[in-house]
């Protein structure tokens, strides 16, 4: 069981800088296909952002619930991106070759950067919940 830290100035400084933290990581994950960053970098900032919640609000606070219902989503990550490579492999590629990603509408080189993006998502996605879950099995 984790206590809620004492300090005011944490705490107060702790309720600005997790937002902060998470508008970051959003920015990462979306831009990550045109500079550093992406799935990996942006899920674990995520992950860090709720797991520092637990570590300054205590395990009963609204933000160790928020963490361990993220935890409930483990393999959604997994999911979509397998999903996004067996559409392309549905679409008569290679898997992970975005260009064959089966979307109609959209020319080939929206089809790659959507088919990057959903992919990167599903590893932020499982990159996140596995460091929460490693913080409450510790």
């Amino acid at each position: 069981m984790i206590n809620a830290h004492d300090s005011a100035i944490v705490r107060a400084m702790t309720r600005l800088l997790i937002p902060l933290i998470q508008l970051f990581a959003l920015y990462v994950l979306c831009f990550g296909q045109y500079g550093p960053g992406g799935g990996f970098v942006g899920g674990v900032m995520l992950g860090t952002s709720l797991i520092l919640g637990i570590l300054v609000f205590g395990s009963e606070s609204p933000a160790c619930l928020v963490a361990k219902k993220v935890t409930h989503g483990d393999g959604i990550g997994l999911i979509i991106f397998a999903g996004v490579g067996g559409l392309c492999l549905i679409g008569g590629g290679e898997f992970l070759n975005y260009t064959n990603l089966e979307i109609p509408w959209l020319d080939t080189s929206s089809r790659r950067h959507l088919g990057i993006f959903l992919a990167q998502i599903g590893v932020a996605v499982d990159i996140a919940v596995t460091a929460i879950s490693i913080v409450f099995s510790l």
